[in-house]
């Protein structure tokens, strides 16, 4: 059983699956239903549950008896999972009933686990993982990394202007990030076609074609196309962007400005730029130059990247 929030969390996990030894193939996914969900799930079997908030702590315990139904239902023999909250519901259960069981923190976290792998760590039984050898203890084991692999050249013959972005701001519900789009909406004007995924950012009065979720599908076919790519910090757009060649800017959310519940982009933009592999910029800082910097470089990846052991 593969167990994962939509968005980044799902990315990752989905990302992770196949480069892990000695897992069966035969697996049941279980998510919340999104665009990116259906459209990355379409020949797989999943369980869709019902959406749980950051930190939504009551809507966890209200997804507890889906867990032991699900758990139950499929014989589950192995269970991993890459969080967020949707982890609480299912991992202390399948520890308890003896079944082998694996979490593995988000590469977000960059200095420490998440408020779920912190709750987690008190649960006998569940192995803990992290992608972030400077941290790596003995209770939590590096794996390895979703951006293993990852290497980003220039381009011999760069774009002399932005025919085509795709800007955004990932599928979070209930926080906006305004001052993100607004900026990009004039640095973009001129642009021959720009993909626009806004989420719960209102953009009625903004000269754009904003949608709110994108599928999968959708959104790496715009990336692949794209000159540049312009996001939040967030693991799963970031990891989109790069598996499709493009080397992105990243705007953190702030939660001083409500943005997010807590300020872990930051960590994710440090460590991208750290790498080669992203700029990094605030909202406040980012110059329309900076597209044209980031459209000048690809990325390119490994063939075969390095297998991963529970």
């Amino acid at each position: 059983m593969l167990v994962a929030s939509s968005g980044g969390h799902f990315t990752q996990l989905a990302e992770l699956w196949p480069r892990i030894q000695g897992t069966s193939s035969d697996c049941v996914w279980v998510t919340f239903d999104s665009p990116q969900t259906r459209s990355m799930l379409q020949d797989q079997q999943v369980e869709y549950v019902p959406y749980i908030k950051p930190r939504g702590f009551a809507s966890v315990l209200k997804n507890v008896p889906s867990a032991f139904r699900l758990i139950r239902k499929y014989k589950v023999d192995t269970v991993i999972s890459t969080g967020s909250a949707i982890a609480l519901a299912y991992l202390p259960y399948s520890s308890v009933r003896g079944i082998p069981t694996h979490y593995i923190e988000s590469a977000t976290r960059v200095e420490g686990p998440s408020v779920t792998g912190k709750a987690l760590c008190r649960v006998p039984g569940i192995k803990l993982y992290n992608q972030h050898e400077t941290w790596a203890d003995e209770q939590w084991t590096y794996l390895g990394s979703v951006f293993e692999g990852f290497s980003s050249e220039l381009l011999t013959e760069p774009p002399a202007r932005i025919r085509r972005a795709v800007v955004s701001v990932g599928t979070m519900e209930d926080y906006s990030f305004r001052e993100f789009i607004v900026k990009l909406a004039e640095y973009l004007k001129d642009a021959d076609e720009v993909l626009w995924q806004t989420g719960s950012t209102d953009v009625t009065d903004l000269n754009i074609d904003g949608k709110e979720v994108v599928p999968a599908h959708e959104i790496e076919q715009a990336m692949l196309e794209a000159d540049v790519v312009i996001a939040h910090a967030g693991t799963g757009t970031a990891l989109t962007s790069l598996r499709m060649g493009k080397r992105p800017i990243l705007v953190p959310r702030d939660s001083t400005f409500g943005q997010h519940i807590d300020d872990h982009q930051f960590q994710t933009a440090a460590l991208l730029d750290k790498m080669g592999l992203a700029l990094s910029r605030k909202v406040e800082d980012l110059q329309q130059s900076d597209l044209l910097e980031a459209a000048g470089y690809k990325v390119v990846r490994a063939d075969k990247p390095r297998l991963l052991h529970l």
